[in-house]
């Protein structure tokens, strides 16, 4: 038996499957196409009522099923007893780091990647709203990582749910000009295996985006997904 993922190309997807990997679990990918909106069926929705990846399903434990990708990781850590320290104090830093990027890095870096991107009528006012926030972000990020190497201790999943997220600053249009321990960070964690395992299941849609097709095609799934 093992943890069966259900997952498509995007940094919240990610996150789960990066955990996995660093974790070292057995698991199966099922692909979700979101541009078909397969997130929508009903079977899918027994998961995860709120029809969103990534969910898991883990059959070690009576078939339970995890939605939300900040739970999933906190399910993974709490299940392995890694990547999550286990007293209170560490667990709570390594909490508040992954509450920041559920509630301000991936809600900002997700409506500036909108309207900055994915919006055929571009609002710049709304552009420049969310690319500012999204910067002021990592600037907090930038501050704090210059007297750590990590957010909260040793690396964990806070870690992973953050660097799944800034990444992808181009994309957003984000500058990072000037903020040297956020990348110094960036570089640190794209060069574990199991991150850059993780980051390509069930494909890498981003390391291709330089070119005007792949670019173009990513547009239009997210189009398609937006209605």
């Amino acid at each position: 038996m093992s943890i069966e993922l259900f997952t498509a190309s995007t940094p919240n997807g990610i996150k789960a499957s990066i955990a996995l990997e660093e974790l070292g679990l057995d698991y199966t990918v099922k692909p979700i196409n979101l541009s078909e909106l397969e997130q929508k069926q009903d079977w899918f929705l027994e998961i995860n009522p709120n029809g969103r990846i990534p969910a898991i399903i883990d059959h070690d434990n009576e078939s339970f099923a995890v939605f939300e990708s900040g739970a999933i990781l906190v399910y993974l850590a709490r299940k392995t007893g890694k990547l999550m320290p286990l007293d209170p104090r560490g667990e709570s830093l390594v909490m508040q780091w992954l509450m920041f990027q559920m509630g301000g890095i991936g809600p900002m870096m997700g409506q500036a990647n909108v309207f900055y991107r994915y919006a055929e009528n571009k609002i710049p006012f709304a552009i420049e709203r969310y690319q500012r926030e999204a910067r002021r972000l990592f600037e907090v990020l930038d501050k704090h990582l210059g007297h750590h190497e990590y957010l909260a201790g040793d690396y964990s999943i806070a870690d992973i749910a953050n660097w799944s997220w800034v990444k992808s600053y181009e994309w957003s249009g984000i500058d990072i000009n000037g903020l040297n321990h956020l990348k110094r960070w960036l570089d640190s964690i794209a060069g574990r295996t199991a991150v850059e395992k993780g980051r390509r299941v069930p494909e890498d849609v981003w390391s291709g985006t330089d070119s005007t097709q792949d670019t173009e095609r990513v547009v239009e799934s997210a189009r398609s997904m937006l209605g």
